[in-house]
C-alpha cells in the first residue's frame, strides 16, 4: 500500500510540473511560436486541429463557456453539444432522447465536495452513498448495482464492485477533475455498451480547451476553496501548452481534505473525513489532417476510514440495537485509468467519421480492520485482539482489485438519397474484467468471489432526416457475455433493437417515440458466489454443499439469465427563442416512460428451518431470476434565460414495483423537484443564484426496510469574475440545516443477514458555507 501511494504521489507530481511549467512563459516560447508561424507551410498553415467524435463521451464545446449557476452569459446547457445518445454529434435539446449535460461552468459554481453535487438538477438521477465512503453509486430511475448503469470516464467503463452490507458497484471519481457530463436515461442508450438497461452516465476529465484560451499558446488555472463542516479544503491546478500546432501537452494534480461533518440535527458522522490525491496527463498529436491521437492518464487515491465505532453503550441487546456500531477499517483506493484514442473527421470526407478507443482501468483498495464492535471475539484473534471471522481481527488486511481493458470502435457514413439525410454508424466494443480479492481471515473471498468476465457486442444504427420535419433512429445491437471463476461458468447471448421517430410539425416544438431494449449480463458476483457465510462466532446453524458450515450458504448459479429492459418513451423537446425579447430563450425536454424489465436479478433466500425457541433461518441464498420489475414515471428539465436572469425547473415522478408481488423498489427516489433561479449583475460579471430541491420520501419499499426521509434542501451560489482571469466563488449549501437521509435500508433481521453498519442510516451533512478562488495565467 505503501509503494502504491509514492507511485500515485509521484504521478501526481509529474502532473503538476507539466502544469507549472507551463506558467513559466520564456522569451524562447514566444519565439518559438513566432517563427513557426512565420515558417509553416501552405498545407500547415490551411490546416485546422482535428476536432475529437468526442471518444464516446461528454464533449467540449464553444457553446459550453458559459451556463446557468456558475456562467455569465445567457447560453442553455441544454445547447451543449453531445454524442452520447447516438454516438453522433447533436446538441442535448435536439436529441431524440433523454439527455441532460452539465457543463464545466456549472461544476465549479456548484462548489461540489462530492460528485453527487453536481447532479441536483438531472431528472431520474439518484445516488447511494455513504458518508464514510468517497466512492460514488449512481441510480438512474430506479436501477442501480452491477453495472445497470454505464458509467464512463473518457470513454473507460467503471465496472468496480465490493458485495457486502452496501451498494453493489461503485466507482471513484473526484468532481475537481471533470470538464463535463452526459446523461442519458433508460436503455436508450444500448448502442453504448451492455448493461446499460438504467442508462448511461459519460465523464470527460478535463483537456486543454477547459484551460488554453482561444489565441493562448500556453494557459493554467489555479484554484483553492476552504468549507466548513468541516475545515472542507481543495487546491488544484491545471496547464496545458501548445507545443506545436499539431501537439498539445496537459496536466493537473488535484488535493482534498475534509474532517467529519455534522448532520442536521449537529451530530457528528464518524468517520467522514477524507484525503484526496489526484492527477491527470494527456498528450494529443495530430498527425496528418483530420487525425488526431489521445494518450490519457488519470490517477486518484482515495485514503478513508470506512465502518461505525459504537454510538453508545451496548451492554444489554436494547442499547446493541441503538448503539452498537460494526468493523472499522482504515482505507486506501487507488484508482489508475489509462486511454488512448484515435478520431479522424474531415467535414469534406462523408464516407469515414471514426473512432477507435482502448482503455485499461485499475481500482485497487486495501482495507486494515483498525476497530471491532465489541470486546468478543479474543479467542479467535488471540489476547487483547478483538475481531470474528466475518471481519477477521484487528490488525487483518484484505484486499479488492478489478482490473478492466477495454475497446471501443464505430465509424458513420453520411450520404444523401434524395431528400433523406442518412447517418450509418457501425461499432463495435468488448471489455473483461479481472476480479481478484484477498482476505487474510474474514469472509469477502466468499462475498466478492474472483473471477473473470468478457462482454462484448457490436451494434448497426441509421438515423435519417427528411427535410426540416421528420428524423428517425433504428438501431440493433448484438451483446455476448462469458465469464468463468474455479468450476463455475456462464455464457449468453441476444440482440436488442432499437426505434425512435421525431417531427417537427411547427418551429421549436419536436414530439417523439421511443422503443428500446437493454440487455444486462450477470456480474461474477451474482454468478458464481458459493460458500458459507461466517458466523461471527456464533454457532453454526448449517452444513453447505461445499463441505463447510455457516450461518446460510450461498449458491452459485450457473444458470442465472440476463436481465432484459423494455423501454417505451414518449418525449418532446422545446427550443425557442427572442419569445418576450431580443436574446431570450427557452429549453426544455420533457418525458414520459415505461421500462419493463425481465429476469430482474435479486438475493433469494430459502430452505428455511425453524429452531425451537429461537426462529426461523434460511438455509440458503442465491441471486435468481425474480418476477418482472416495471418503473415508470415522468420527467422534465425546464430552462428560461432572459439574459440578466434566468429560471427552471427540474425533476421527475417515478415508480417501481415487483409486477408480481406489487411491492415497491426500495431504490426508487420517487419524487424530486428541482427550481433554480437567479440574476446576472454588474455587467453579468456576478451571478447570484439559488436552488431548491424537494425529494419526496419513498414509504411504498420492502418489508424490514427503513424508509428514505422527505427533505428539502436549498444551497445559494455566487460566482463573480472580478477580472478577465480572477473568479470568486461561494456557496452555502443545504442552508435550512436540514436532517435527511437519501435512501432506504435493509432494517433489522433475525438471521444475521444484516448489521448495523447496514442500519446506520447515513444521513448528509448539514449547512456548509464554502468560498473559493480561481487564478487564470496564459500567453502567446
Amino acid at each position: 500500500m505503501a509503494d502504491g501511494a509514492r507511485y500515485s504521489r509521484a504521478l501526481i507530481l509529474g502532473a503538476s510540473v507539466v502544469s507549472i511549467a507551463a506558467v513559466m512563459p520564456a522569451s524562447g516560447f514566444a519565439q518559438t511560436a513566432s517563427s513557426q508561424s512565420e515558417s509553416a507551410s501552405p498545407k500547415q498553415a490551411k490546416r485546422k486541429p482535428a476536432k475529437p467524435q468526442a471518444a464516446q463521451q461528454a464533449t467540449p464545446d464553444a457553446l459550453n463557456a458559459r451556463a446557468q449557476a456558475g456562467g455569465t452569459a445567457p447560453v442553455q446547457v441544454l445547447d451543449t453539444i453531445t454524442v452520447a445518445a447516438t454516438k453522433t454529434k447533436e446538441r442535448a435539446i435536439d436529441a431524440l432522447a433523454p439527455v441532460s449535460s452539465i457543463t464545466l461552468d456549472q461544476i465549479q459554481g456548484l462548489q461540489p465536495n462530492r460528485l453527487s453535487g453536481i447532479f441536483y438538477a438531472v431528472p431520474g438521477v439518484s445516488f447511494q452513498e455513504r458518508g464514510d465512503d468517497p466512492s460514488t453509486v449512481i441510480n438512474i430511475r430506479g436501477l442501480q448495482e452491477f453495472g445497470r448503469v454505464a458509467v464512463v470516464v473518457d470513454g473507460a467503463r467503471q465496472n468496480y464492485q465490493r458485495t457486502g452490507h452496501n451498494a453493489n458497484g461503485s466507482f471513484f471519481l473526484d468532481p475537481e477533475l471533470i470538464g463535463g457530463v452526459d446523461v442519458v436515461r433508460g436503455p436508450t442508450a444500448n448502442i453504448y455498451g451492455s448493461g446499460a438497461i438504467g442508462g448511461l452516465v459519460s465523464f470527460r476529465t478535463k483537456d486543454i480547451d477547459d484551460v488554453v484560451r482561444p489565441g493562448e499558446r500556453w494557459g493554467v488555472d489555479l484554484s483553492g476553496s476552504y468549507g466548513s463542516n468541516n475545515n472542507r479544503g481543495l487546491g488544484s491546478v491545471f496547464g496545458g501548452v501548445r507545443a506545436t500546432p499539431d501537439v498539445d501537452i496537459f496536466g493537473g494534480a488535484v488535493y482534498r481534505t475534509q474532517g467529519n461533518y455534522k448532520d442536521g440535527n449537529g451530530t457528528e458522522i464518524g468517520n467522514t473525513g477524507n484525503q484526496v490525491e489526484a492527477g491527470l496527463l494527456k498528450l494529443t498529436v495530430r498527425p496528418a489532417l483530420g487525425h488526431e491521437v489521445k494518450f490519457g492518464a488519470v490517477f486518484q487515491d482515495y485514503q478513508y476510514d470506512i465502518g461505525q465505532f459504537n454510538r453508545g453503550p451496548v451492554a444489554t441487546a436494547a442499547q446493541r440495537a441503538l448503539y452498537q456500531g460494526s468493523s472499522v477499517y482504515a482505507s486506501d483506493a487507488k484508482n489508475y485509468t489509462g486511454t488512448i484514442t484515435w478520431n479522424y473527421s474531415l467535414p469534406s470526407d462523408n464516407l469515414f467519421d471514426s473512432h477507435v478507443s482502448v482503455y485499461g482501468n485499475r481500482v485497487d483498495n486495501d482495507q486494515t480492520k483498525t476497530y471491532h464492535y465489541s470486546t468478543s471475539g479474543a479467542a479467535l484473534c488471540g489476547t487483547g485482539n478483538f475481531g470474528n471471522n466475518i471481519s477477521g481481527c484487528v490488525g487483518d488486511k484484505r484486499g479488492y482489485v478489478l482490473n478492466t481493458f477495454g475497446i471501443d470502435a464505430n465509424n458513420t457514413t453520411r450520404f444523401n438519397v434524395g431528400d433523406w439525410r442518412n447517418a450509418l454508424t457501425v461499432g463495435f466494443d468488448a471489455f473483461q474484467d479481472d476480479v481478484i480479492t484477498t482476505d487474510s481471515r474474514g469472509n469477502s473471498n466468499i462475498t466478492t468471489p474472483s473471477g473473470i468476465r468478457t462482454v462484448s457486442g457490436g451494434f448497426l444504427q441509421l438515423k435519417q432526416n427528411y427535410s426540416t420535419w421528420f428524423e428517425a433512429v433504428s438501431a440493433i445491437r448484438y451483446d455476448r457475455y462469458d465469464l468463468e471463476s474455479g468450476k463455475t461458468n456462464g455464457s449468453g447471448d441476444r440482440f436488442s433493437p432499437k426505434i425512435t421517430l421525431g417531427v417537427t410539425p411547427v418551429p421549436g416544438f419536436q414530439p417523439y417515440v421511443s422503443y428500446a431494449e437493454g440487455y444486462r449480463a450477470p456480474s461474477i458476483t451474482e454468478t458464481v458466489i458459493s460458500g458459507a457465510h461466517a458466523t461471527g462466532g456464533g454457532p453454526a446453524l448449517f452444513p453447505c454443499p461445499d463441505g463447510t458450515v455457516g450461518l446460510f450458504c450461498f449458491l452459485p448459479n450457473p444458470n442465472l439469465r440476463p436481465e432484459i429492459g423494455k423501454n417505451k418513451e414518449v418525449g418532446f423537446n422545446l427550443k425557442y427563442d427572442n419569445i418576450f425579447s431580443a436574446n431570450d430563450s427557452f429549453r426544455g425536454k420533457i418525458n414520459l416512460f415505461r421500462n419493463d424489465v425481465s429476469d430482474y436479478i435479486d438475493l433469494v433466500s430459502f430452505g428455511f428451518v425453524t429452531f425451537p425457541g429461537v426462529g426461523s433461518f434460511a438455509q440458503y441464498y442465491q441471486y435468481q431470476n425474480i418476477a418482472q420489475a416495471r418503473i415508470q414515471g415522468f420527467e422534465a428539465e425546464t430552462m428560461y434565460d432572459a439574459g440578466n436572469w434566468f429560471v427552471g425547473v427540474a425533476g421527475h415522478y417515478i415508480q417501481g414495483k415487483n409486477a408480481v408481488t406489487n411491492v415497491g423498489l426500495a431504490t426508487i427516489t420517487p419524487r424530486k423537484v428541482v427550481t433554480t433561479g437567479g440574476v446576472r449583475l454588474l455587467d453579468r460579471s456576478l451571478v447570484l443564484s439559488a436552488q431548491w430541491a424537494s425529494y419526496g420520501p419513498n414509504n411504498d419499499v420492502p418489508a424490514g426496510y427503513l424508509p428514505a426521509t422527505g427533505y428539502e434542501l436549498v444551497n445559494l451560489y455566487m460566482t463573480y469574475n472580478a477580472t478577465r482571469d480572477i473568479v470568486f466563488t461561494a456557496s452555502i449549501d443545504n442552508l435550512l440545516n436540514q436532517y435527511y437521509r437519501p435512501y432506504a435500508i435493509p432494517g433489522s433481521s433475525t438471521d444475521g443477514t444484516s448489521q448495523n453498519d447496514v442500519l446506520w442510516s447515513s444521513p448528509g451533512p448539514g449547512r456548509v458555507y464554502k468560498a473559493g478562488m480561481k487564478i487564470h495565467f496564459g500567453g502567446a
